[in-house]
């Protein structure tokens, strides 16, 4: 089971309203999290930042869309009011050990960070994915298929669909090696033994976001899922402790 502590644990107790920093995932990689799961914008003059949201304004002392700001500018912005919004760059260098799924926020981030992985030898640290298929797709143009990827939503709904693990690998053309998936979408579930016993035969793993809940943990876990992104590091710890499936750092 891989546990992905999700912008850092963005809902642990020690660290509500610090997601995506620096001080959150020297908190997750404490807890033995060896996988960290964050995002990727670009500012405009081109600095890669890890960060969710399109604007300052939810998380952090400032106001302003990103790519309209300069780094100089977002480097002034403090998330929580106290912690600075790392860059990309500085996510990589503090955390040597670290694989990173990284979540593509913004269109014009997918080349410079197919440059980037590649300038920096990341792509065995590294799983890219992003909402939107186009810019999933400008991704891999760039970085020639060289680096891990995950599914784009048309790509899930072709494995949620297609009546074979085969079909779907041949209509996805082998690109995705994960469906990164809600485990509900509404009223519909989405993970189901019928859906991993489809990619399970295609070869491409199923992980699971978000998850807080120690129960939804050991049903995903019954289920035989690959693996879980989570806000609550320490619940997810703890119940994958309990099961003897945590992989992470004791």
């Amino acid at each position: 089971m891989i546990a992905f502590a999700h912008r850092g644990g963005a809902r642990h107790p020690d660290l509500e309203g610090l997601e995506n920093t620096l001080l959150a995932f020297r908190h997750a990689v404490a807890l033995g999290y060896t996988n960290l799961e964050t995002d990727v914008h670009i500012t405009r003059d081109g600095v890669l930042i890890a960060f969710h949201d399109n604007l300052l304004d939810r998380v952090t002392d400032g106001i302003g869309a990103l790519c309209d700001l300069s780094y100089a500018e977002v480097q002034v912005a403090l998330v929580g009011g106290r912690e600075p919004i790392p860059t990309l760059a500085e996510l990589v260098e503090a955390f040597p050990d670290a694989s990173l799924n990284i979540d593509i926020k913004s269109p014009a981030a997918a080349v410079p960070l197919a440059e980037f992985i590649a300038e920096r030898r990341l792509a065995d640290r590294v799983l890219v994915g992003s909402f939107s298929p186009a810019t999933l797709k400008a991704f891999r143009r760039a970085s020639r298929g060289t680096v891990r990827t995950a599914a784009h939503p048309l790509e899930v709904a072709a494995y949620v669909l297609a009546p074979t693990g085969r079909i779907a690998h041949r209509l996805t053309r082998g690109r995705p090696i994960a469906l990164q998936v809600p485990m509900r979408r509404g009223r519909l579930r989405v993970v189901t033994p019928r859906l991993i016993a489809k990619a399970r035969r295609a070869g491409v793993e199923v992980h699971v976001w978000t998850v807080d809940d120690a129960d939804e943990v050991r049903e995903l876990a019954a289920l035989g899922v690959d693996g879980i992104f989570t806000d609550r590091t320490d619940v997810l710890r703890e119940v994958l402790v309990e099961l003897g499936l945590w992989q992470g750092a004791a």
